[in-house]
């Protein structure tokens, strides 16, 4: 079986194919015309976010039996064209929840002890002690909507503290030791903090809008390691001027282009700039699942899922 890479990875993926008996070819500059030219010749194909997989594309993939995407989500391919057809769809979201669950807490401790903001301040020669005093997470109320993957590694990283954990989900009985699952009504009394672990799906689109916001009872202080088009920023920025939403941890932004190597591709949204000077908002470039151990492991996670359903 022959197998196309399209994005670079971990090379144990392409040394560990290889030793189970699979051709792998690299093309990681071709567009994606120059690729549908080509991929009727493939038996797989390995992607990061490089471009979508749409109907054209899996058309012109005659001979295709599986996608593997080295990461978490699967919104840029046509999931339900590409099954029509046979092909087999491989996530490895087991290779990055770690990773996620360890920047979603990072995010959050370094919001409540405004880390970011008392860093730049002592960098600049400003010693301001009284205006950088922190709050603690113990005796708070987190909630999280999705418990996949990525909802209980966060889960499981809050164990430490002395905190209530509540999850919401569009599946039943998903709840654990680490949490508690209850309705979205529920969640939204009594939460001090709001962590998202969805998918990007229809039900997810501009979930977290003016409406939503102000449902929850309290202020409450808001973590995205998820998808950025989650959030509608307009309404997430008029939330932060008013005290609803106490600060934000954003690692994903509505803004980021479909393969989330970049940001904008015109001017800087109003929106926007009033994040990157407010300090009660940190940012980062859709890292939370990009470590070292998390390349590594989104690699093997592939390998292993190919092994276990194309060898014998």
């Amino acid at each position: 079986m022959k197998i196309l890479h399209l994005d670079t990875n971990h090379p144990l993926l392409i040394s560990q194919l290889q030793s189970l008996g699979f051709a792998n070819h690299e093309d990681y500059t071709a567009s994606k015309s120059e690729i549908e030219s080509k991929i009727s010749a493939y038996d797989g194909l390995i992607i990061r976010s490089r471009f979508t997989i749409d109907k054209q594309f899996l058309d012109a993939a005659t001979n295709l039996k599986f996608i593997g995407r080295v990461g978490a989500g699967l919104e840029n391919i046509d999931c339900e064209y590409a099954e029509k057809k046979g092909v087999y769809l491989i996530s490895a979201p087991e290779g990055n929840r770690n990773a996620v669950g360890e920047h979603a807490l990072g995010m959050l401790l370094s919001l409540f002890n405004k880390l970011n903001k008392a860093d730049l301040e002592v960098r600049s020669g400003k010693w301001l002690r009284e205006e950088n005093r922190g709050i603690e997470l113990d005796g708070k109320t987190v909630g999280l909507i999705g418990y996949g993957n990525m909802g209980k590694a966060f889960a499981k990283k809050l164990k430490g503290f002395d905190v209530e954990v509540l999850c919401y989900d569009i599946k039943d009985n998903i709840a654990d030791e680490n949490a508690k699952q209850v309705s979205l009504q529920e969640l939204q009394e009594k939460v001090d903090v709001l962590s998202l672990h969805t998918p990007q799906t229809p039900l997810t689109l501009n979930m977290v809008n003016t409406n939503f916001i102000n449902a929850f009872k309290k202020p409450f202080w808001l973590i995205n390691t998820a998808r950025g088009k989650s959030v509608v920023t307009n309404n997430l920025v008029s939330a932060l001027k008013t005290g609803k939403i106490l600060g934000a941890g954003l690692d994903v932004l509505e803004y980021e282009k479909a393969s989330f190597e970049s940001l904008f591709s015109s001017e800087m949204p109003e929106a926007f700039q009033y994040l990157i000077q407010a300090k009660n908002v940190l940012l980062s470039p859709h890292v939370a699942g990009w470590t070292v151990e998390s390349n590594e492991k989104l690699a093997q996670t592939i390998v292993d899922k190919i092994k276990a359903r194309f060898t014998f």
